[in-house]
């Protein structure tokens, strides 16, 4: 699939809108679907926070906390929604800098678990800056892949596409977090893919990333990453020790039933037997209480909300917007099937949070972030109405 061709978009054709023209061209349905996904996610908050024994609304409970995020988020995407997009083109060197220097930042004074260097405090509140990256990377990639758009036959292009994104990479991997590091790498592989990169040459890049499996199962990956790897490939995991985690997540889903047992009444989510439910295994908690058809409506939101993103890539009258959006689109899709599939058992454990809904405040402002900036290329830049 390639990248729809266009004439460039000039700036000055904003300025000759009205702002009333531009602005019906923001995509309601897009953040509609968005603001529900995140709804659904206040609402696992709010679960989780009487999971622990306090009130939801207290001061540092993850319910509150997950409001104050929200808060944030929304002035995140009014501020990138009202920036004029274009500009991201030409500051695409100083912000891939910027990406660089708060993963190297993250690694000289972050803080984590068991060693692991991942959060920086900035007052009160606490970043995983590798989130913001994400955006960062897509506006960087979408930057470079849109001034090489005749030259995407050469594996050159693609290999400078590569080593754009090998440094922000390894700086994530070496925090250690695996499960945000092949984020990147999803990241990579569909914008190649959607700017009409040879399929040739991503054949034989992704033959190469295959072969270098070995090397970073012996020098790359923890003890406990491969521990994680190995219990999704042991057919009967320990579930007292390694297996813990996904036994109890399991039980979980497969409890939750058709319409789930209502909010705050899960077993396993109330009786504190599910580790990290309210970040990396929240899928866990709304199967559990929602049932079958709380998930459904969560994936349905998701699937329409996707659509809303390639239809602001496809409206995109400059190779930029496209990609952008697929960028956007790649990570969302990536995230949510290694999210809910480690929680069912399909995908290894890794620490991917499910967009929107995991409770954590750089992934949502990183996807506010990323929605806004379609915003912005919705009203700056439109062919047709869909």
């Amino acid at each position: 699939m390639g990248v729809i061709r266009a004439e460039p978009a000039r700036i000055s054709d904003w300025a000759n809108k009205s702002v009333g023209a531009a602005w019906r061209a923001f995509d309601l349905q897009l953040t509609t679907y968005a603001g529900l996904l995140v709804a659904i996610g206040l609402v696992m908050a709010y679960t989780n926070s009487i999971e622990s024994g306090t009130v939801p609304l207290q001061a540092g409970t993850t319910f509150s906390r997950g409001l104050m995020w929200a808060g944030i988020a929304v002035v995140v995407f009014v501020i990138a929604t009202t920036f004029d997009y274009h500009w991201l083109k030409t500051l695409a060197w100083p912000i891939y800098g910027l990406q660089i220097g708060l993963l190297v930042l993250t690694l000289a004074i972050g803080s984590g678990v068991g060693g692991s260097a991942r959060w920086v405090s900035v007052g009160p509140l606490t970043f995983q800056f590798s989130e913001i990256a994400k955006i960062l990377m897509i506006i960087v990639l979408a930057s470079y892949l849109t001034a090489r758009a005749n030259k995407l036959d050469s594996p050159i292009s693609i290999l400078g596409a590569c080593l754009l994104v090998g440094p922000p990479l390894a700086l994530v991997m070496l925090q250690p977090d695996l499960g945000t590091s092949l984020v990147f790498g999803a990241i990579l592989a569909g914008m190649l893919w959607m700017s009409g990169a040879s399929l040739r040459w991503l054949i034989v890049l992704a033959v190469g990333v295959i072969a270098m499996v070995p090397i970073a199962w012996t020098y790359l990956l923890r003890d406990y990453q491969k521990a994680r790897l190995e219990t999704f490939i042991n057919a009967n995991p320990d579930v007292a020790g390694p297996g813990f985690q996904l036994h109890q997540a399991q039980i979980a889903v497969g409890s939750g039933g058709l319409i789930g047992k209502g909010l705050t009444n899960g077993s396993q989510t109330q009786g504190d037997l599910l580790p990290v439910q309210a970040t990396d295994f929240v899928f866990a908690t709304l199967a559990e209480e929602l049932g079958f058809i709380g998930a459904i409506v969560m994936f349905t939101l998701f699937v329409l909300l996707l659509w809303r993103v390639l239809v602001a890539g496809w409206r995109s009258r400059d190779a930029f917007g496209t990609l952008f959006a697929a960028g956007v689109a790649s990570m969302i899709v990536f995230q949510l099937v290694v999210n809910v599939g480690m929680v069912l058992g399909v995908m290894p454990i890794t620490g991917i949070p499910l967009p929107f809904v995991t409770h954590g405040g750089a992934s949502l402002v990183s996807m506010a972030a990323g929605l806004g900036i379609l915003q912005s290329i919705n009203i700056r830049q439109t062919k047709a109405s869909w």
